[in-house]
């Protein structure tokens, strides 16, 4: 039986392999190695095709270029424009612009199959994406205007942000609507808002749906002392070092040592001593 991907009415696999029987066989085993569209879903690198051939990997990337522009031109890349319009619809309907991961895996969670609908991603006109960098994750989008507005509001979030600073998430949201300008109305939900959020890489989500820098220790949580202080802060008042070991287990399901947590909380200058073993945040 031929697969269709979870949340299409197309066949990825059937389009592709219709695809690829354009090309000459070297190019078309290029292109199932780099995109994973073979018996192994591994995506392979230019060098290790190039090593392959005994062709050096610039070589192997003009074949791959070569290849994507001849199936562009070809009759079955026009049959496929129903796969390229569903393709559309749904990046439309996550909010115009989506992480990868995001849209992938809302669509099927098989690997195969994710390769294949990545690849019509590639191939397909409708399609742009934003590269991965220190700022964003990599991101498909069909309207470049609205993606440079989600990007801008983005970086205006992020520069409204205290260093220590954790927002409820229905403030966060409030304030992201603040900074998108002239945006549509089916896009203003929480689903596609919080879709664009998880974007960017400098904003981010702690273990009690608190969001903030995602730099900070409040948010981007790596020992006993950072669950510590969401601990006592979600509690909102002074508790004994035995307790804020029991609440990060209950919490975070998380194993917290006693004597472990009460030497971190003796180190950690944002909790103050006040009383025998009780401690309270110094804000």
């Amino acid at each position: 039986m031929v697969q269709t991907a979870d949340k299409t009415g197309f066949k990825p696999k059937v389009i592709v392999k219709r695809l690829l029987s354009a090309l000459p066989e070297r190019s078309r085993t290029v292109i199932e190695a780099r995109f994973g569209l073979g018996s192994s879903t591994e995506k392979v690198t230019l060098e290790a095709i190039g090593k392959r051939y005994s062709i050096t990997r610039e070589r192997v990337r003009q074949i791959e270029n070569h290849a994507l522009g001849a199936l562009k031109k070809s009759p079955a890349f026009g049959q496929a424009h129903a796969a390229f319009d569903e393709l559309e619809r749904i990046i439309d309907s996550l909010g115009g612009i989506v992480c990868e991961d995001d849209l992938l895996n809302f669509m099927t969670k098989d690997k195969s199959m994710q390769n294949h609908i990545y690849f019509l991603l590639v191939l397909g006109d409708p399609f742009k994406y934003r590269k991965e960098d220190d700022e964003a994750q990599r991101c498909w989008y069909v309207d470049a205007e609205l993606a440079g507005k989600v990007e801008t509001a983005l970086k205006g979030l992020y520069e409204g942000l205290s260093d220590e600073e954790l927002i409820p998430e229905g403030e966060m949201i409030d304030r992201f609507l603040k900074e998108l300008q002239n945006i549509n109305d089916k896009h203003r939900n929480q689903e596609v808002l919080k879709r664009w959020l998880s974007i960017s890489k400098s904003i981010g989500k702690n273990p009690l749906g608190e969001w903030g820098q995602s730099a900070s220790p409040n948010v981007k949580t790596k020992g006993i002392r950072d669950f510590a202080y969401l601990a006592v802060k979600n509690h909102g008042s002074p508790l004994h070092f035995k307790e804020v070991a029991n609440l990060i287990e209950k919490m975070f399901e998380r194993k917290a040592h006693v004597a472990t947590t009460h030497n971190e909380l003796i180190k950690d200058n944002r909790f103050v001593l006040v009383g025998r073993g009780m401690y309270a945040l110094k804000e």
